[in-house]
């Protein structure tokens, strides 16, 4: 089978929510893995100027010298970009500070916002075959994450499962609606994951009804865990498959795997 046939089987994931601490980056890094670990070619996007993907990934400062920021701008392709991590399938395009800058520079770029779009689906990428392309995206809807929405098939949204989480996500699907009418008619919300949740407390426990009520089956069966492990694993530079893999999050990580991969046609 030829590697453009492949290519065409690849998935392109935007993790998105303008809020931070809702778990965006544990779940790019962790789903990455429970994909990673169940034979899927992965490849993971740092597009966060913190990098916090990247350095949860055991990508040290020092080895991060061609990054994203590089690729978007055009000074370097997928090929050089890529770097293999410790997890056996999961690749990843590290982030700098450089990033944060991307705003400013790309301000008279016509083609601003299709600038990772262009960089992920060029010939370079054909055959290194990945079949899940998974971006972490910054906590706010600045031009990095419209670029991740016009390079993507879909949006995932972490959701935290706390007071008000509901709120934040009119301002996003307002931009998801946007990038649909003038730039990727083809986006679509993959799901909603709900994160840090906490079954013996009755607020995660009405957060996830009114989820459910409200966005009906845009919302993943698995949810998220608070769970210790979760939050040490980074600490030691590891997904939580590699830091405990018997853990809750663990198990709910790979779970969600275990739905998207259910989706493959």
């Amino acid at each position: 089978m030829s590697d453009i046939l492949h290519l065409r089987r690849a998935k392109i994931i935007a993790i998105a929510n303008q809020k931070g601490g809702v778990g965006k980056t544990t779940t790019a890094i962790n789903l990455g893995a429970a994909l990673a670990c169940a034979a899927r070619r992965v490849l993971l996007v740092d597009l966060d100027p913190q990098g916090n993907a990247s350095t949860g990934l055991g990508v040290t400062a020092t080895q991060r010298e061609v990054t994203a920021y590089d690729l978007i701008l055009g000074d370097a392709t997928p090929t050089e970009a890529i770097q293999i991590t410790a997890v056996s399938n999961l690749s990843i395009i590290a982030a700098t500070t450089d990033l944060s800058s991307a705003d400013i520079e790309l301000i008279d770029n016509e083609r601003r916002s299709f600038l990772l779009h262009d960089a992920l689906r060029q010939s370079a990428m054909e055959p290194l075959g990945f079949d899940y392309i998974l971006i972490d995206c910054p906590p706010s809807l600045n031009i990095l994450t419209v670029n991740a929405m016009v390079a993507a098939d879909s949006v995932i949204v972490p959701l935290q499962s706390e007071f008000f989480a509901l709120e934040g996500l009119s301002q996003l699907m307002l931009t998801l609606r946007e990038v649909r009418q003038t730039a990727n008619p083809g986006l679509r919300i993959e799901g909603v994951a709900l994160t840090m949740y906490d079954k013996r407390n009755n607020l995660s426990q009405q957060v996830e009804s009114d989820a459910r009520q409200n966005l009906g089956d845009l919302v993943f069966k698995t949810v998220i865990p608070r769970n210790v492990r979760l939050s040490e694993a980074p600490s030691y530079a590891m997904s939580v498959l590699d830091y405990d893999p018997h853990s809750t999050g663990s198990e709910a990580y790979r779970a969600l795997a275990a739905e998207l991969i259910a989706r493959e046609r």
